[in-house]
Protein backbone atom coordinates (compact mmCIF):
# COMPACT_ATOMS: atom_id res chain seq x y z
CA UNK A 1 0.00 0.00 0.00
CA UNK A 2 1.44 3.49 -1.16
CA UNK A 3 1.96 6.27 1.72
CA UNK A 4 -0.31 9.11 0.93
CA UNK A 5 1.21 11.90 -0.23
CA UNK A 6 1.02 15.26 1.88
CA UNK A 7 1.05 18.82 1.59
CA UNK A 8 1.04 22.00 3.28
CA UNK A 9 -2.51 23.87 3.67
CA UNK A 10 -4.87 26.27 5.95
CA UNK A 11 -7.34 24.12 7.39
CA UNK A 12 -10.55 25.71 8.45
CA UNK A 13 -11.67 23.98 11.85
CA UNK A 14 -14.70 25.55 12.57
CA UNK A 15 -17.43 28.45 12.08
CA UNK A 16 -15.91 32.05 13.66
CA UNK A 17 -12.41 34.31 14.15
CA UNK A 18 -9.43 34.15 11.85
CA UNK A 19 -8.03 32.15 14.56
CA UNK A 20 -10.24 29.05 13.47
CA UNK A 21 -7.66 28.31 10.29
CA UNK A 22 -4.87 26.43 11.40
CA UNK A 23 -1.69 25.44 9.42
CA UNK A 24 -1.76 21.78 8.61
CA UNK A 25 -0.62 19.09 6.38
CA UNK A 26 -3.61 17.24 4.52
CA UNK A 27 -3.38 14.47 1.53
CA UNK A 28 -2.55 16.15 -1.92
CA UNK A 29 -4.89 15.59 -4.59
CA UNK A 30 -4.79 13.48 -7.89
CA UNK A 31 -6.29 14.83 -10.85
CA UNK A 32 -9.25 12.56 -12.22
CA UNK A 33 -8.97 12.04 -16.03
CA UNK A 34 -10.64 15.65 -16.74
CA UNK A 35 -8.53 17.38 -14.26
CA UNK A 36 -5.54 19.39 -13.85
CA UNK A 37 -2.96 19.38 -10.95
CA UNK A 38 -2.16 23.00 -10.03
CA UNK A 39 1.14 23.58 -8.14
CA UNK A 40 -0.77 27.06 -6.28
CA UNK A 41 2.21 30.29 -6.15
CA UNK A 42 -0.01 32.85 -4.81
CA UNK A 43 -3.89 32.95 -3.77
CA UNK A 44 -5.99 36.10 -3.35
CA UNK A 45 -7.18 36.19 0.87
CA UNK A 46 -10.53 37.85 0.43
CA UNK A 47 -13.26 39.83 2.46
CA UNK A 48 -15.52 37.20 0.65
CA UNK A 49 -13.13 34.51 2.52
CA UNK A 50 -13.21 35.99 5.57
CA UNK A 51 -17.65 36.39 5.32
CA UNK A 52 -17.65 32.75 4.56
CA UNK A 53 -15.08 31.94 7.58
CA UNK A 54 -17.72 33.39 9.67
CA UNK A 55 -21.14 32.83 7.17
CA UNK A 56 -21.29 36.20 7.90
CA UNK A 57 -24.66 36.18 5.36
CA UNK A 58 -27.92 37.02 4.80
CA UNK A 59 -29.83 34.22 6.16
CA UNK A 60 -31.08 33.52 2.90
CA UNK A 61 -27.25 33.12 1.80
CA UNK A 62 -26.53 31.52 4.95
CA UNK A 63 -28.79 29.03 5.61
CA UNK A 64 -28.04 26.91 2.38
CA UNK A 65 -24.50 27.79 2.54
CA UNK A 66 -24.28 25.78 5.81
CA UNK A 67 -25.88 23.22 4.12
CA UNK A 68 -23.49 22.41 1.93
CA UNK A 69 -20.32 23.30 3.82
CA UNK A 70 -21.40 21.73 7.06
CA UNK A 71 -23.78 22.45 9.93
CA UNK A 72 -21.99 22.53 13.10
CA UNK A 73 -18.50 22.88 11.51
CA UNK A 74 -16.79 23.02 8.07
CA UNK A 75 -16.64 19.06 6.43
CA UNK A 76 -17.52 19.46 3.23
CA UNK A 77 -15.29 22.16 2.47
CA UNK A 78 -12.13 22.57 5.06
CA UNK A 79 -10.04 24.70 2.58
CA UNK A 80 -10.51 28.32 1.86
CA UNK A 81 -9.35 30.51 -1.12
CA UNK A 82 -11.02 30.50 -4.43
CA UNK A 83 -8.65 32.77 -6.56
CA UNK A 84 -5.43 31.48 -7.76
CA UNK A 85 -2.22 31.44 -10.05
CA UNK A 86 0.19 28.48 -10.17
CA UNK A 87 1.72 25.49 -12.41
CA UNK A 88 0.26 22.54 -13.73
CA UNK A 89 2.21 19.89 -12.68
CA UNK A 90 -0.06 17.32 -13.84
CA UNK A 91 -2.86 16.76 -16.45
CA UNK A 92 -5.52 13.77 -16.96
CA UNK A 93 -5.14 11.36 -19.77
CA UNK A 94 -8.53 13.15 -21.39
CA UNK A 95 -7.04 16.95 -20.81
CA UNK A 96 -6.31 18.84 -24.27
CA UNK A 97 -5.85 22.02 -23.48
CA UNK A 98 -3.08 22.22 -21.04
CA UNK A 99 0.59 20.34 -20.81
CA UNK A 100 2.69 20.38 -17.34
CA UNK A 101 4.45 23.17 -17.05
CA UNK A 102 1.88 25.43 -18.45
CA UNK A 103 1.41 29.11 -15.72
CA UNK A 104 -2.36 29.41 -15.53
CA UNK A 105 -4.60 31.92 -13.13
CA UNK A 106 -8.29 31.44 -12.60
CA UNK A 107 -11.19 30.33 -9.93
CA UNK A 108 -11.70 27.31 -8.49
CA UNK A 109 -15.14 27.82 -7.83
CA UNK A 110 -17.41 26.46 -4.48
CA UNK A 111 -15.19 23.77 -3.75
CA UNK A 112 -12.86 26.56 -2.56
CA UNK A 113 -9.14 24.93 -1.81
CA UNK A 114 -6.49 27.35 -2.82
CA UNK A 115 -4.98 27.97 0.69
CA UNK A 116 -3.20 24.89 -0.14
CA UNK A 117 0.08 23.61 -1.96
CA UNK A 118 -1.76 22.20 -4.57
CA UNK A 119 -5.13 21.69 -6.31
CA UNK A 120 -7.12 19.75 -8.98
CA UNK A 121 -9.67 21.70 -11.11
CA UNK A 122 -11.26 20.69 -14.52
CA UNK A 123 -9.55 21.70 -17.43
CA UNK A 124 -13.45 22.74 -18.62
CA UNK A 125 -13.43 25.13 -15.62
CA UNK A 126 -12.50 29.57 -15.07
CA UNK A 127 -8.89 28.64 -15.41
CA UNK A 128 -6.76 29.92 -18.38
CA UNK A 129 -2.69 30.32 -18.77
CA UNK A 130 -1.65 33.49 -17.26
CA UNK A 131 -0.95 36.91 -18.30
CA UNK A 132 3.23 36.89 -19.59
CA UNK A 133 3.63 40.54 -18.11
CA UNK A 134 2.90 39.66 -14.34
CA UNK A 135 3.34 37.92 -11.55
CA UNK A 136 2.05 34.78 -9.90
CA UNK A 137 0.58 37.55 -7.16
CA UNK A 138 -0.45 39.95 -9.57
CA UNK A 139 -2.58 37.49 -11.54
CA UNK A 140 -4.13 35.62 -8.44
CA UNK A 141 -6.95 38.41 -7.82
CA UNK A 142 -7.90 38.92 -11.12
CA UNK A 143 -10.81 36.41 -11.39
CA UNK A 144 -12.33 38.07 -8.04
CA UNK A 145 -12.10 41.54 -8.97
CA UNK A 146 -11.39 41.37 -12.84
CA UNK A 147 -14.24 39.63 -13.44
CA UNK A 148 -16.72 41.22 -11.14
CA UNK A 149 -15.99 44.73 -12.95
CA UNK A 150 -16.37 42.85 -16.11
CA UNK A 151 -19.63 41.71 -15.28
CA UNK A 152 -21.41 44.59 -13.73
CA UNK A 153 -19.38 47.09 -15.78
CA UNK A 154 -21.26 45.46 -19.12
CA UNK A 155 -24.83 45.40 -18.01
CA UNK A 156 -24.51 49.23 -18.14
CA UNK A 157 -23.22 49.38 -21.54
CA UNK A 158 -21.16 52.27 -20.79
CA UNK A 159 -20.12 54.92 -23.34
CA UNK A 160 -17.35 57.54 -23.74
CA UNK A 161 -18.11 60.59 -21.66
CA UNK A 162 -20.53 59.15 -19.52
CA UNK A 163 -20.17 60.06 -15.40
CA UNK A 164 -19.21 56.87 -13.40
CA UNK A 165 -19.07 57.04 -9.99
CA UNK A 166 -17.38 53.54 -8.09
CA UNK A 167 -18.64 53.52 -4.15
CA UNK A 168 -16.14 51.89 -2.49
CA UNK A 169 -13.37 52.20 -5.09
CA UNK A 170 -10.46 51.25 -2.97
CA UNK A 171 -10.82 47.24 -2.88
CA UNK A 172 -10.43 44.39 -5.14
CA UNK A 173 -13.64 44.88 -7.52
CA UNK A 174 -13.50 48.74 -7.07
CA UNK A 175 -9.71 48.86 -8.30
CA UNK A 176 -10.57 46.77 -11.40
CA UNK A 177 -13.73 48.86 -12.05
CA UNK A 178 -12.02 52.02 -12.27
CA UNK A 179 -9.42 50.62 -14.51
CA UNK A 180 -12.09 49.44 -16.89
CA UNK A 181 -14.55 52.31 -16.76
CA UNK A 182 -11.49 54.20 -17.81
CA UNK A 183 -10.93 52.11 -20.77
CA UNK A 184 -14.25 51.65 -21.52
CA UNK A 185 -13.90 55.90 -21.82
CA UNK A 186 -15.91 56.81 -18.70
CA UNK A 187 -14.63 60.07 -16.70
CA UNK A 188 -14.59 58.19 -12.78
CA UNK A 189 -15.36 59.57 -9.57
CA UNK A 190 -13.74 56.96 -7.18
CA UNK A 191 -14.98 57.16 -3.43
CA UNK A 192 -13.22 55.40 -0.72
CA UNK A 193 -11.26 56.50 2.71
CA UNK A 194 -8.76 59.28 2.59
CA UNK A 195 -5.73 56.46 2.56
CA UNK A 196 -6.86 55.01 -0.75
CA UNK A 197 -7.43 58.36 -2.92
CA UNK A 198 -3.88 58.82 -3.91
CA UNK A 199 -3.49 55.08 -5.47
CA UNK A 200 -7.08 55.57 -6.85
CA UNK A 201 -5.54 58.45 -8.80
CA UNK A 202 -2.62 56.44 -10.09
CA UNK A 203 -4.62 53.79 -11.46
CA UNK A 204 -6.85 56.63 -13.37
CA UNK A 205 -9.90 57.83 -11.54
CA UNK A 206 -10.59 61.75 -12.43
CA UNK A 207 -12.15 62.64 -9.44
CA UNK A 208 -11.74 61.09 -5.88
CA UNK A 209 -13.82 61.75 -3.06
CA UNK A 210 -13.23 60.94 0.84
CA UNK A 211 -16.16 59.56 2.14
CA UNK A 212 -14.96 60.62 5.69
CA UNK A 213 -15.24 64.47 4.96
CA UNK A 214 -17.75 64.43 2.08
CA UNK A 215 -20.80 62.70 0.95
CA UNK A 216 -21.24 62.47 -2.73
CA UNK A 217 -25.08 62.23 -2.39
CA UNK A 218 -25.53 66.24 -1.64
CA UNK A 219 -23.04 67.19 -4.34
CA UNK A 220 -25.22 68.34 -7.29
CA UNK A 221 -23.63 66.13 -9.83
CA UNK A 222 -25.51 63.75 -11.17
CA UNK A 223 -23.92 60.13 -12.37
CA UNK A 224 -24.90 58.13 -15.93
CA UNK A 225 -23.76 54.65 -13.70
CA UNK A 226 -23.10 53.83 -10.13
CA UNK A 227 -21.70 51.16 -9.21
CA UNK A 228 -21.69 50.37 -5.30
CA UNK A 229 -19.07 48.00 -3.91
CA UNK A 230 -20.03 48.91 -0.64
CA UNK A 231 -22.94 47.19 1.62
CA UNK A 232 -23.95 49.52 4.27
CA UNK A 233 -24.29 52.50 1.79
CA UNK A 234 -27.31 54.50 1.86
CA UNK A 235 -29.76 53.13 -1.41
CA UNK A 236 -31.77 56.12 -1.74
CA UNK A 237 -28.70 58.45 -1.84
CA UNK A 238 -27.58 56.48 -5.07
CA UNK A 239 -30.84 56.36 -6.73
CA UNK A 240 -31.10 60.75 -6.22
CA UNK A 241 -27.25 60.73 -7.23
CA UNK A 242 -28.42 59.27 -10.75
CA UNK A 243 -29.58 61.19 -14.06
CA UNK A 244 -32.96 60.71 -15.52
CA UNK A 245 -31.95 57.32 -16.93
CA UNK A 246 -29.10 56.37 -14.84
CA UNK A 247 -28.06 53.03 -13.97
CA UNK A 248 -27.52 51.73 -10.52
CA UNK A 249 -25.05 48.31 -9.91
CA UNK A 250 -25.26 46.45 -6.86
CA UNK A 251 -22.51 43.72 -6.30
CA UNK A 252 -23.54 43.04 -3.13
CA UNK A 253 -27.10 43.96 -2.17
CA UNK A 254 -29.30 43.04 0.83
CA UNK A 255 -32.60 41.71 0.19
CA UNK A 256 -34.09 45.06 0.89
CA UNK A 257 -32.43 46.73 -1.33
CA UNK A 258 -33.03 44.34 -4.37
CA UNK A 259 -36.74 45.00 -3.24
CA UNK A 260 -36.76 48.63 -3.42
CA UNK A 261 -34.25 47.91 -6.55
CA UNK A 262 -37.07 46.03 -8.35
CA UNK A 263 -39.40 48.47 -7.79
CA UNK A 264 -36.82 51.51 -8.90
CA UNK A 265 -36.69 49.99 -12.45
CA UNK A 266 -40.43 49.03 -12.58
CA UNK A 267 -41.74 52.69 -11.28
CA UNK A 268 -38.84 55.29 -13.07
CA UNK A 269 -36.50 55.68 -16.18
CA UNK A 270 -33.57 54.75 -13.57
CA UNK A 271 -32.55 50.95 -13.73
CA UNK A 272 -31.54 48.78 -10.79
CA UNK A 273 -29.04 46.21 -11.39
CA UNK A 274 -28.07 43.19 -8.87
CA UNK A 275 -27.11 39.54 -9.61
CA UNK A 276 -24.36 36.74 -9.34
CA UNK A 277 -21.00 37.15 -11.87
CA UNK A 278 -20.41 33.38 -13.33
CA UNK A 279 -17.02 32.72 -13.67
CA UNK A 280 -16.29 32.37 -16.94
CA UNK A 281 -12.73 31.80 -19.56
CA UNK A 282 -14.00 34.62 -22.01
CA UNK A 283 -13.69 37.13 -19.36
CA UNK A 284 -11.04 35.63 -17.59
CA UNK A 285 -9.54 36.33 -21.71
CA UNK A 286 -10.49 39.30 -21.79
CA UNK A 287 -9.48 40.68 -18.88
CA UNK A 288 -5.47 39.02 -19.93
CA UNK A 289 -5.69 40.54 -23.31
CA UNK A 290 -6.10 44.16 -20.99
CA UNK A 291 -3.42 43.44 -18.82
CA UNK A 292 -0.89 41.99 -21.30
CA UNK A 293 -1.93 45.52 -23.64
CA UNK A 294 -1.12 47.45 -20.06
CA UNK A 295 -4.13 48.88 -20.03
CA UNK A 296 -5.22 47.53 -16.86
CA UNK A 297 -3.31 46.24 -13.58
CA UNK A 298 -4.06 44.55 -10.51
CA UNK A 299 -3.26 46.42 -7.03
CA UNK A 300 -1.73 44.18 -4.57
CA UNK A 301 -1.39 45.57 -1.40
CA UNK A 302 0.49 43.30 0.93
CA UNK A 303 1.78 39.43 0.77
CA UNK A 304 1.92 37.22 3.13
CA UNK A 305 3.12 33.73 3.40
CA UNK A 306 1.12 30.60 4.02
CA UNK A 307 1.12 30.41 7.09
CA UNK A 308 0.86 33.76 8.05
CA UNK A 309 -3.45 33.75 6.43
CA UNK A 310 -4.93 34.33 10.13
CA UNK A 311 -2.73 37.30 9.74
CA UNK A 312 -3.76 38.50 5.95
CA UNK A 313 -7.59 37.92 7.41
CA UNK A 314 -7.30 40.18 10.34
CA UNK A 315 -5.78 42.63 8.41
CA UNK A 316 -8.65 42.18 5.54
CA UNK A 317 -11.41 42.92 8.73
CA UNK A 318 -9.52 46.36 9.50
CA UNK A 319 -11.37 47.32 5.79
CA UNK A 320 -7.89 49.49 5.10
CA UNK A 321 -6.71 46.76 2.17
CA UNK A 322 -6.12 49.36 -1.23
CA UNK A 323 -6.80 46.52 -4.38
CA UNK A 324 -5.39 43.17 -2.62
CA UNK A 325 -4.56 40.86 -0.33
CA UNK A 326 -2.81 37.68 -1.51
CA UNK A 327 -1.00 34.77 0.11
CA UNK A 328 2.38 33.52 -1.05
CA UNK A 329 2.76 29.39 -1.29
CA UNK A 330 5.94 27.87 -1.11
CA UNK A 331 6.84 24.44 -0.80
CA UNK A 332 8.61 23.91 2.39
Amino acid sequence: MKAKKLMKAIVWTKYGPPDVLQYREIEKPTPKDNEVLIRIFAAAATKGDCEMRKLNFPLMIRIPLRIYVGLSKPTRVTVLGGYLAGEIEAVGKEVKQFTVGNQVFGFSGLQLSAYAEYICLPEEGAVIIKPANVTFEEAAPVALGGLEAVHFLRKANIQPGQKVLINGAGGSIGTFSVQLAKYFGAEVTAVDSAGKLDMLRLIGADHVIDYTREDFSKSSQEYDVILDVVLKSSFSKIINSLNENGICLLTNPTLLKMIRGIWVSTTTNKKVIFEFTNPNTKDLAFLKELIEAGKIKPVIDRSYPLQEVVEAHRYIETEQKKGDVVITIKEL
